[in-house]
């Protein structure tokens, strides 16, 4: 990732703790009141793996998140809406009082992602940053009780937990499904702007040096500098 001014950038495994105590000492051993995980699988088009693998992501990034987030905190995550997304969201109710799961309007309608945004950090009494697995394993498992209550296990048939879902905008911004013509400038032409920051080394980058030097007539392909 390129370097961002002002913005300290720590590469690390998020279910390792000790990726957390790099974070917190960047803290001055304070704890984070947002955490932000925006980070998606490459998807396969088989909507159930992804669906599975990026709600292993997400619990993968709750365990730097019961290390760093200080309590009363919010954690918005990237999710894929699915059939077991009553799961999810009763695994994040152990540690949130307030989740939503929203889709904002620059969101394709076409697109199963949306957003978990879970308020207010509050982990169960006792909890042991160790135990995350143990406790969300419980969750998932058929209790057979009749509580409703998601800490309490397994909802079934028409008891299943009701999910608040969120539609995000209003009519009046752009519509992310629609092509829209771009503004001409005063002779008629459209002025191309280059990106911000582009990519700084996309899987593509070869195959984009093959092609110009397919069109330019070049067939030394070995001469190309084809590394990051």
């Amino acid at each position: 990732m390129a370097p961002i001014e002002g913005v300290i950038q720590v590469q690390g495994d998020i279910t390792n703790a000790k990726t957390a105590e790099v974070v917190i000492r960047h803290f001055d051993g304070c704890k984070a009141e947002l955490v932000v995980c925006d980070g998606a699988p490459d998807v396969t088009g088989l909507h159930d793996m992804d669906e599975f693998v990026q709600s292993q992501l997400i619990l993968a990034g709750l365990t730097i998140v019961t290390h760093i987030l200080k309590k009363g905190g919010k954690f918005i995550a990237k999710i894929f809406r699915g059939k077991d997304t009553s799961l999810l969201y009763c695994q994040l109710k152990l540690f949130f009082t307030e989740v939503t799961f929203a889709k904002p309007k620059s969101s394709r309608n076409s697109s199963i992602e949306a957003f978990a945004v879970c308020e207010n950090y509050s982990p169960p009494e006792g909890f042991n940053e160790k135990d995350l697995h143990r406790l969300l394993e419980k969750v998932g498992s058929p209790s057979g009780t009749e509580d409703l209550d998601c800490s309490s296990g397994w909802l079934e048939g028409a008891n299943k937990v009701y999910i608040p879902f969120l539609a995000c905008g209003d009519l009046s911004g752009y519509d992310s499904d629609r092509s829209y013509p771009l503004p001409k400038a005063a002779d008629g032409t459209y002025q191309c702007l280059d990106p911000v920051q582009p990519p700084i080394a996309p899987p593509y980058k070869r195959a984009l040096e093959m092609r110009k030097a397919s069109s330019q007539g070049i067939h030394n392909l070995d001469k190309l500098s084809l590394g990051p």
